[in-house]
């Protein structure tokens, strides 16, 4: 499912990046690839706060749709 849809609070893992190569290499960077655990902070308006190795990364919906993640 996509990231998106994820439930507040949860701890889930990265199955799949669907997006170009120039976007998924800047995910990459802020630590998001397959395997990676991510726990759903707050979903509001299409946004969505994670927090993924000890840091805070707010994702716009355009790119949340495209991480998708499993519980």
């Amino acid at each position: 499912m996509p990231i998106i849809f994820a439930p507040q609070g949860e701890t889930v893992k990265v199955i799949r990046v669907l997006t170009d190569d120039k976007t998924k290499k800047h995910l990459e960077n802020l630590g998001i690839t397959v395997g990676t655990e991510l726990s759903v902070l707050s979903v509001s308006g299409g946004s969505i706060i994670v927090l993924v190795r000890q840091f805070r990364l707010a994702l716009d919906k355009s790119v949340a749709t495209k991480i998708l993640v499993a519980v």
